[in-house]
């Protein structure tokens, strides 16, 4: 089987377990999440924080979103652009959104938006994982694109790319292709993992 076929594959198989979770598992995954995420200094002080609307059994950053606009932090959403870059617009719970074309919420009437060098955290949907910072996607390309600048740049710096998954979607290793940008840290339910090799 080739390298697409196995990613495929793959996906489908993360994207089923992922979907079987009862809604009680969810909850507890969120505040799990949330207890992962507040062992990483920059989500309590970074000013710009982007995120994504959890859909088809993503872990859901509802528990994650409130403490941030408490502390005065601005939570941002992408959105899809015209040059297949994703731009970050704020919003905050009970503002309006409309599905993007596939079917995903974003800010309906965004008063401002933030290219992706323009961040300081983000924190990045995925379908797995492993501990050297090498995501699964979902193939459309739209981060690895948007944050292709930071392939030329010494991590970890801004934005910093923290992947959101479940402990289960961590795999043994995943095979990067030329264009994939790593991510920083990973948070799981369970913990947060620093994604850089050991320094000399």
């Amino acid at each position: 089987m080739d390298v697409t076929a196995q990613r495929r594959e793959l996906r489908q198989h993360l994207a089923a377990q992922r979907r079987a979770l009862t809604p009680a598992q969810r909850i507890a995954a969120a505040q799990g999440l949330r207890r992962s995420l507040e062992q990483l200094p920059e989500y309590h002080t970074d000013a710009r924080v982007a995120g994504y609307w959890a859909c088809d059994g993503e872990l859901p950053l509802n528990l994650v979103i409130p403490p941030l606009a408490a502390r005065g932090q601005r939570f941002l959403l992408p959105m899809l652009g015209e040059d297949r870059q994703l731009r970050f617009a704020p919003w905050a719970a009970g503002e309006a959104v409309q599905p993007n074309r596939f079917g995903i919420p974003e800010p309906a009437a965004p008063r401002e938006w933030f290219a992706p060098f323009q961040l300081d955290l983000v924190l990045v949907p995925l379908l797995g994982f492993d501990r050297h910072g090498h995501r699964l996607g979902y193939g459309g390309g739209w981060y690895d694109r948007s944050f292709a600048f930071l392939a030329e740049q010494a991590r970890p710096t801004e934005p910093l790319l923290v992947g959101i998954a479940y402990d289960f979607q961590e795999l043994p290793a995943i095979k990067p292709e030329a264009w994939d940008v790593r991510l920083d840290f990973v948070a799981t339910d369970r913990e947060l993992i620093d994604c850089h090799p050991e320094a000399p």
